[in-house]
């Protein structure tokens, strides 16, 4: 593993804000696509715990095939155990974001489709309430759960997210402590 978590989502969701919200990592963050080029690193201490977070790239479509340098950053978002998925909340449909990204796990395969997923509505301090009520409602739908409404910039909801994969780490973590069934060999 690189990471516990992965952030993961298209461009400009919001990753690395949330990086540099929660570690002391002081990643690239400006206002145009692609500012993050390679994956970055930081440590989260929250409750008492700890837990490695990577800035994945963002995704684009075509990214399985390599589009954007995609299938590269596929292949770090393996090496994670759970994955953050960040959806903008200012992009133009929040549940067609989200699907987009989930496709592009699917299309490339390797485990990322049943990775353990967190998923959260990003930049809500830049929504009005009835636009932050319909995108969370798109996005919950497309999500089949409900998301957890962050802003990086004002810190509402980055703890109720850090927590959520906290929990989901310490679930996985105790999934693979369990003893597995062994089968008997017979000569």
């Amino acid at each position: 593993l690189i990471a516990d978590a992965g952030l993961v989502g298209l461009p400009n969701a919001g990753k690395s804000t949330f990086l540099a919200t929660v570690t002391a990592a002081k990643p690239k963050i400006a206002d145009y696509p692609f500012t993050t080029l390679h994956p970055g690193l930081g440590v989260v201490r929250a409750d008492g715990r700890e837990l490695v977070l990577a800035d994945i790239p963002g995704l684009i479509e075509g990214a399985h095939e390599g589009a954007g340098l995609g299938d590269r950053f596929l292949a770090h978002i393996e090496r994670c155990r759970v994955l953050l998925h960040l959806v903008e909340g200012t992009s133009e449909h929040a549940g067609k974001a989200y699907r987009l990204v989930r496709r592009e796990l699917e299309a490339y395969g390797h485990g990322l489709p049943e990775k353990p997923e967190v998923v959260a509505l990003s930049k809500i301090d830049a929504l009005d309430e009835a636009t932050l009520k319909q995108q969370l409602t798109r996005l919950k739908r497309a999500a089949r759960r409900t998301p957890i409404a962050l802003s990086s910039a004002s810190g509402q909801g980055v703890q109720e997210a850090l927590r959520a994969v906290m929990r989901v780490i310490e679930e996985e973590r105790g999934a693979e402590a369990q003893p597995q069934p062994t089968e008997e060999w017979h000569p």
